[in-house]
């Protein structure tokens, strides 16, 4: 044992460092190109169902299984940049930005919670319909490829501009990550949930339809009444006051025990 890491040692030169690093860096810039966007879901499934499949193979013994597997790697290998061509087609274009690479300082969650409930009560107060979506772990990428990008510091008085009734970009999510307002106008799906109140509109369905497969939190200003609503995890919280809404999305952001209660059920807290 000790002989034979001893002859390892001896082939290891300067170069096999540096082909080390090349390749940790190579992985780690495609990690960060992926993390923000639905692809990770899916790498991580695409790894845990091959690495069950090994262990199976391998501990059961199932030789069938095992050719199956082992012969099935080529192709998985051709799928990989057919699954992943969104991913690595933005990667390509955010290689050639400038200050890609450099990392931002995030504001605190009570900052921004504090600038979106002031926001949505101002928007309310005017009668501007908007809808707000925070980013969680669960990156949005794909739809903020949707929008248009701003990539602007956070403020309330940028949100009144954006939703103002006459601004291009009134209509469409505008969506925040971290501290930064990334795009607005973008598009989002809409829920096909039979629990929703018929009479909610196209925002409402799109906030729930976000969050239903992310873990988003989107804040909806109703147009017609100016009534302020919070969708998480596919459920619906209606009916919210300035201070109500900054402690629910303070609880979403911090999360605790008591979370749940909000979202007990569909529709009115």
């Amino acid at each position: 044992m000790l002989s034979a890491f001893s002859e390892l040692l001896s082939h290891f030169t300067p170069s096999s460092v540096l082909d080390i690093l090349l390749v940790a860096f190579i992985f780690y810039l495609l990690l960060l190109f992926i993390q923000r966007t639905r692809a990770v879901q899916l790498l991580r499934g695409t790894v845990l169902v091959v690495f069950l499949a090994f262990l199976a193979a391998n501990v059961l013994h199932l030789t069938a299984f095992n050719w199956l597997i082992r012969n099935s790697i080529p192709a998985l290998l051709v799928a990989i940049p057919v699954i992943f061509q969104p991913e690595i087609r933005r990667a390509l274009e955010r290689l050639g930005r400038p200050g890609m690479l450099l990392a931002r300082r995030s504001a605190s969650a009570a900052q921004t919670v504090n600038t979106i409930a002031r926001a949505a009560s101002e928007l309310a107060l005017h009668g501007f319909g908007a809808l707000i979506v925070l980013e969680g772990t669960t990156g949005l990428q794909d739809y903020v490829d949707t929008g248009v990008l701003l990539d602007a510091q956070l403020s309330a008085d940028l949100l009144l501009s954006v939703f103002f009734k006459n601004s291009a970009l009134h209509d469409g999510a505008a969506i925040i990550r971290e501290d930064r307002l990334v795009a607005a106008a973008c598009m989002l799906p809409l829920s096909e949930s039979n629990t929703l109140d018929r009479e909610l509109g196209t925002r409402h369905r799109a906030a729930v339809g976000v969050t239903e497969g992310t873990d988003a939190i989107a804040v909806v200003v109703s147009e017609e009444n100016g009534a302020i609503a919070v969708a998480h995890n596919g459920r619906l919280v209606q009916r919210l006051d300035e201070g109500e809404l900054n402690r629910l999305l303070y609880r979403l952001y911090q999360p605790r025990s008591n979370v749940g209660r909000w979202f007990s059920r569909d529709g009115d807290k």
